[in-house]
Order: structure tokens, then sequence, then C-alpha cells
């Protein structure tokens, strides 16, 4: 399995380094179709997730956003492989950056930042070309058991200069503060459901839910700046790649710290939920949000 897994990874790179864009994005639609069309993998996940976000919606809009949402998971498998072909004259050309003055504002504090992200468009496309582009990124992420498979899958998002850090490592606070104190980027991924210990009771979308407080801890500790941070495929088939604005965190802080840390945290939920009604049908509704916490 591992050789297997190895070579066809090489013909996925060769294959990507001399397809266009949009024929490799289309070259991952298969998935899509058999994932929704034909076996309707966690098809009433999606929907349901969209009634609690979407209740306004007819059951057409939820049904056209839901299969648009899991196609581009296909597509975004599709370039996958691209990624270690990524050049600065391929950024230069397919990247829209919106709001890299905020990123120099950030850099200018010295104390590093983070980044607020959510699994919307091609995040992995998006980091890569912003260490392209001179950004030294941290991704903040669970790592695979499979070691083999975990070497492979990492080498590939990673090939250009995107570092990973273990979400739960023994090491993973040292790694953070390092990072910061060399004047780095982290990203943090917020969307998905973290129930206790990791996580604190939050509401997303009106409805009661967990997230991760890791960042809101960092974030109250080092004082360094937190942007948002996402990426969608625009209509001019380009990647686009939106850097907002320092967050104003003040309003959420309070004389208890844990108290302060679930503000923040909603502050976070309540930034990604904005983010989401911007593009839904690019953001990743087969995921089991809304557990109960």
């Amino acid at each position: 399995m591992k050789l297997l897994a190895n070579f066809l990874a090489k013909i996925g790179i060769f294959l990507s380094s001399i397809l266009p864009r949009k024929i490799q994005r289309l070259s991952g639609s298969w998935i899509g179709f058999l994932w929704w069309d034909v076996f309707g993998f966690r098809k009433k996940i999606v929907l349901g997730n969209l009634e609690i976000a979407f209740p306004e919606w007819t059951d057409a809009q939820r049904k056209k956003v839901g299969r648009e949402s899991v196609y581009q998971l296909g597509y975004n498998f599709g370039e996958f492989f691209f990624i270690p072909n990524m050049s600065r004259q391929w950024v230069d050309e397919n990247v829209v950056f919106e709001g890299l003055e905020n990123h120099e504002q950030a850099l200018a504090n010295g104390k590093g930042f983070f980044y607020l992200t959510l699994h919307l468009g091609n995040g992995d496309l998006a980091a890569n070309a912003l260490s392209v582009i001179g950004q030294k990124i941290h991704i903040i992420s669970k790592s695979f058991k499979t070691q083999w498979f975990n070497n492979l899958w990492f080498s590939v998002r990673g090939a250009q200069g995107v570092r990973y850090i273990e979400a739960h490592g023994p090491n993973n606070a040292f790694e953070i503060l390092k990072a910061l104190k060399r004047n780095e980027g982290l990203v943090f991924v917020l969307d998905q459901y973290m129930g206790k210990p990791f996580g604190v009771a939050t509401t997303f979308f009106g409805k009661r839910t967990g997230t991760a407080y890791g960042l809101a801890l960092f974030a109250q500790k080092t004082k360094a700046p937190v942007l948002p941070i996402y990426t969608y495929e625009g209509q001019d088939g380009k990647v686009h790649v939106v850097i907002e604005p320092a967050m104003d965190l003040s309003p959420s802080i309070v004389e208890d710290k844990d108290q302060s840390i679930a503000n923040i945290t909603q502050a976070f939920t309540d930034k990604l939920e904005q983010i989401v009604r911007k593009h839904p049908e690019q953001w990743m509704w087969v995921h089991r949000r809304w557990k109960d916490f």
C-alpha cells in the first residue's frame, strides 16, 4: 500500500505539472459525483446542517448549495498534487490577494500573529501561495496515526514551505511561542466541533456547539494580533485569499480569565459564521458541526 500510494502521488504530481488549472479542478469532479450523486454519503448531514444554518431557504436551495460544497471538496483534491509544482509566476497569474496590507501591519508589530480560518475554498493551495510570496506560515493541524501516510500527505501539503504543528502534541505550546518570537504567522482552523477538554460552549448560526479555545488562550496570553483569513474560488477562475484587519478582542475581555476565553472564542465563531454566509457553497458542510456539547 505504501509503495502504491507513493507511486500514485508521483503520477499525480507529474500530471499536475502539465495540465491547466481548470482541468486539474475538473479532474476531481468524479469525487463529488460519486459522493453526492451516486452514494449520497453524508447527504442527510449536509442538508441537516444547511437547514440549521439557513432555515429560511427552500429544500431546492439547500440541495443546490450542498451539492456544490461536496463538489468543491472534489475540486480541491483535483489540484492537491499541484502544490509541489507551484511557482511565483503561477501565483501571480492565478491568485488574488486581498488585504496583504493587514499582514504587513501585523508583521510590523514584531510579536508574531495568528490567522483565524476555516475549511472554505482551497486552504492548502492558499497557504502555500502565501509561503511562495514570502510569508512564513505554521498551521495547527492533526496528524494521521499511520506514519508513512502522514509523511506522504504532509510532504505534499507543505511542499512550498508551509510548516505544521501537531494540534495536541506535547511540544505544541513551545513551538507556537517559538514561532511568535520569530515574528511568524500561526494558522488556527476553528470551524470544526470540539468538545471538552479542548473546547468551550459556543453558538454557531444560532445553535449551541463546541469550539476549540486554544487560539483564544494564546491570543489572551501573548497579545499577538488575530487576523481572519479565508479563501474562495472566484468567478474569475482565480484563487482569492482574503486577509482581514486584526480583530478587536477588547470587548470580550472581562476580569474572569475563563470567561474571557469563552467570550473570545465566541467572537471567533461569530466571525467564521460571517465568512460562511458570504460563500456557503464553498464551506465544508459534511462535518458534524453541531454535536451536543
